[in-house]
């Protein structure tokens, strides 16, 4: 239970952290993702093999590889941990071991190299995901919409400030 309660607080962390922190740049690729071949270890996952680990969810874990502004413009899975791929090294003492994880990137390209990392430092990997093929096969997408500043906020200092 207390493992449950802390990715819980993980994954609002992580929503949180994304919205705050809005876009960030991403590197340039001169081939389209989704006419790149897939060359992981790791099995990229269709929407028929994924859907029967989404009705476990007590055993499963999702982690999105991506950016916060494609997760906000593409959409995503309504609960994942949100790590980006060049953080993973450094936050693998927050993912549990005691779940099955699947990668989520836009075309797997990211899963599949997140995925074969995970499972070198011994989790355990169902598989990498890419969100786009998921919903060019008929799945459904969430979309997280940060919240706009409430207006009444809009003139007040910052707390800290020092004005009142």
């Amino acid at each position: 239970m207390k493992n449950i309660k802390a990715v819980t607080l993980l994954v609002v962390c992580a929503l949180t952290a994304s919205a705050a922190f809005g876009q960030q740049a991403g590197q340039a690729n001169s081939a389209s993702p989704a006419t790149q071949a897939y060359k992981y270890k790791t099995p990229k996952l269709t929407r028929a093999q994924l859907e029967p680990l989404l009705a476990k969810p007590d055993h499963l874990l999702i982690i999105d590889v991506r950016r916060p502004d494609e997760l906000t413009t593409i959409g995503g899975f309504p609960v994942y941990l949100s790590i980006q791929a060049g953080e993973l090294e450094h936050r693998l003492a927050f993912i549990p071991k005691d779940r099955t994880i699947i990668t989520v990137s836009n075309h797997a390209g990211r899963a599949g190299a997140a995925a074969d990392f995970l499972v070198s430092k011994g989790f355990q990997v169902a598989g990498a995901v890419g969100v786009e093929n998921y919903a060019d096969e008929g799945g459904t997408l969430t979309k997280i919409v940060p919240p706009l500043p409430k207006a009444a906020d809009a003139g007040k200092p910052a707390a800290g400030s020092g004005k009142s």
